[in-house]
């Protein structure tokens, strides 16, 4: 079971970025060890994902003069 703290270190992001994803999407924990909330393999495939998604639309979007390429 992982934390968003190991999570955001194993996919190498930022864990503001990491916690926006979570509340955004929401992604629910697979449980609680004490009040940290605990996250499957799963999860953090499907975390990865709406991140790499993410960076993708925003890319898109700088490519067309819409936005900002770094924004989550």
């Amino acid at each position: 079971m992982l934390t968003v703290g190991e999570i955001a270190r194993r996919i190498e992001q930022p864990l503001h970025r990491v916690e926006y994803v979570v509340r955004a999407r929401g992604i629910e924990p697979d449980g609680w060890a004490g009040n940290l909330r605990v996250f499957s393999e799963s999860a953090l495939e499907r975390i990865a994902s709406e991140l790499a998604q993410s960076e993708r639309a925003a890319e898109t979007a700088a490519e067309a003069g819409l936005g900002s390429p770094d924004r989550a």
